[in-house]
């Protein structure tokens, strides 16, 4: 007795995969008239490429040239809330010496730093703040 309910469960298994394949993940042969244009020119079916890439390439042609047609409104930079706003290029990012390794692709130990200290040449004074060579202050 067992057996035969096994065998009805596989066959109700089956019967659902069945089923869900078709319903679901099988694609329907009408969806690709769907997706036909009605604005471009017509696609004869001669089994040709040259004359199906004419008809994609006269749809992107088509379709550039309505890009073309759009207009847009500026009055929104004249508008004083665009006006208004401000750039934050006065914020200067500096790095604070911990970016990272020299070498990020070098083995452990491998990667020695050469640190240069900065010299200045008289009458210029070397800066500890930002590291660079600036006139003294005057005495």
């Amino acid at each position: 007795m067992p057996t035969i309910k096994n065998i009805i469960i596989f066959l109700a298994i089956g019967t659902a995969l069945v089923l869900i394949y078709i319903f679901f993940i099988k694609a329907d042969p009408n969806d690709g008239a769907a997706l036909i244009s009605s604005g471009g020119t017509p696609v004869v079916s001669n089994g040709g490429v040259e004359q199906k890439d004419k008809v994609i390439a006269q749809d992107f042609l088509n379709l550039l040239l309505n890009v073309r047609e759009i207009k847009l409104d500026d009055a929104i930079f004249s508008d004083p809330a665009f006006i208004s706003l401000d750039d934050s290029h006065s914020i200067t990012l500096t790095p604070d010496g911990t970016e990272g390794r020299i070498n990020p692709f070098a083995q452990f130990g491998n990667d020695v730093a050469v640190i240069l200290i900065p010299t200045c040449v008289s009458p210029k004074v070397l800066d500890a703040s930002t590291n660079t060579c600036v006139n003294p202050p005057p005495i």
